[in-house]
């Protein structure tokens, strides 16, 4: 399952909201410097899904705002 992520860096709280069945909107903490915005999206997306690290992979946009991860249940 791919799931659209757009993710808002530098937010005062963690969360998500989901936008629609494929997409969700991530706030992080973290800032967008030395992949440490897109480290910390991926234990939002564990805890909001309620599976294990290995089921979950960034496909594309690792530079950009925009993110395509798979999900794998």
């Amino acid at each position: 399952m791919l799931i659209k992520v757009k993710v808002f860096v530098g937010s005062k709280k963690t969360g998500i909201i989901k936008k629609s069945e494929d997409s969700l909107e991530v706030r992080v903490k973290e800032k967008a410097e030395r992949g440490l915005a897109n480290k910390a999206v991926v234990p939002a997306l564990i805890s909001y899904f309620k599976m294990s690290s290995a089921k979950i992979r960034l496909i594309s946009g690792a530079k950009k705002r925009n993110k395509i991860f798979e999900i794998s249940f």
